[in-house]
């Protein structure tokens, strides 16, 4: 039986209006085995009567003309263990909202933006913030993030996204180093509701990058016309596509059902690294994405189909995944996925582990050479 719950963790989960540690919400897909991905029936949630969305990718353009004529935000402060701390934005829920009912779209029976945390195989969680990927934004901080390392051609892919917190500090973090001289980089960010993409994970991209470069243009720092608001002028959204350009950057969007389907839409975007004689290198970061045995089982697929795929091509891949250790009542468990990454022959280790409120924790998953 499958519907819709919410997971009810705790006061320490992050709520809309931001208050401690930010990151995605799950999303679903299909399967287990690579046979079995290819299957229907092995949806990985399996809604009597209703079809998982299929695997689509989004164009960048297409999406920035859908944007609203301003947005709303609020910043999140993540403390880096000591090491100081990065500022986050967030497109506000409650503008999310206006627009919806402004478009006379959704309003509010959009699926995520009322009391459920998730609705099986309709919303999986992506207007919400997590907090296993505030551990995600620590963990890629200290291991040194190698978008800076004009050696090799990096590839960042989230999976179920949602609000992208973990690649947003990582895009933050490459707007200060990173030039036209570096290799080509793509940050590919996936969820199950193309809606979660356009309202929130775009957004979100484009405050990161105007909060960062609003000191060096004028008419972006006159876009900010009020505390906590962006204009989404003509000639901001140009200035995105232009820097994402020059800078040798490239946003990917892909929403629908973890399948096999999906894997081939993903790998068919690769860099082109023979290109440039370099080697790929990719890391793939998942928060809060195996909160059931259903989503469990299809993002453990996923990611090794992904780091499969990179290895045969002789590049080099690994994920971080962060999760709870139980979630109560549905199922899952960061120690079930070690057992099955395992399983598979992966090299699996802890890199970080909450043990106040709600534990959770991160783990780094490759394939031996």
């Amino acid at each position: 039986m499958a519907g819709q719950f919410s997971f009810s963790f705790s006061g320490d989960d992050i709520d809309d209006e931001g208050q401690a540690g930010p990151g995605p919400g799950p999303g679903p897909s299909h399967g287990n085995e690579a046979s079995a991905l290819a299957s229907s029936s092995a949806s990985a949630f399996p809604v009597a009567g209703k079809p998982v969305l299929p695997a689509t990718r989004h164009d960048l353009s297409d999406m920035l003309s859908k944007l609203p004529s301003k947005i709303a935000y609020s910043t999140l402060d993540v403390d880096l263990d000591g090491n100081g701390s990065i500022r986050l934005p967030r497109r506000e829920l409650w503008d999310v909202r206006v627009q919806l009912m402004a478009e006379e779209d959704a309003g509010e029976t959009e699926p995520g933006l009322g009391k459920h945390d998730v609705k099986t195989g309709v919303y999986e969680g992506g207007f919400k913030s997590w907090e296993s990927s505030v551990d995600l934004v620590k963990v890629l901080h200290s291991s040194n993030p190698f978008f800076a390392d004009a050696a090799r051609v990096p590839r960042i892919i989230e999976l179920g996204c949602g609000t992208a917190l973990p690649s947003l500090a990582l895009f933050h973090w490459a707007l200060s180093v990173r030039t036209a001289k570096y290799p080509p980089i793509s940050i590919v960010l996936a969820d199950y509701n193309p809606t979660v993409l356009q309202l929130v994970t775009l957004p979100n991209f484009i405050l990161t990058w105007a909060l960062h470069q609003r000191t060096q243009f004028a008419f972006l720092n006159e876009a900010f016309s009020t505390e906590g608001e962006l204009e989404l002028t003509p000639e901001v959204l140009t200035a995105f596509q232009t820097y994402l350009l020059g800078a040798n950057f490239s946003l990917l969007f892909f929403s629908g059902g973890w399948s096999a389907e999906f894997v081939d839409l993903v790998t068919s975007a690769d860099i082109p690294a023979a290109e440039t004689d370099l080697k790929q290198v990719t890391i793939i970061i998942g928060a809060e994405t195996i909160y059931s045995p259903f989503a469990l089982g299809a993002f453990t697929q996923t990611i090794f189909s992904l780091m499969e795929h990179d290895k045969a091509k002789g590049h080099e891949a690994e994920a971080l995944v962060g999760a709870k250790k139980l979630y109560f009542g549905v199922g899952g468990s960061l120690d079930d996925f070690v057992v099955q990454a395992r399983d598979r022959g992966a090299i699996v280790e802890q890199v970080r582990e909450e043990m106040e409120g709600v534990r959770r924790g991160v783990v780094r998953c490759s394939l031996p050479t």
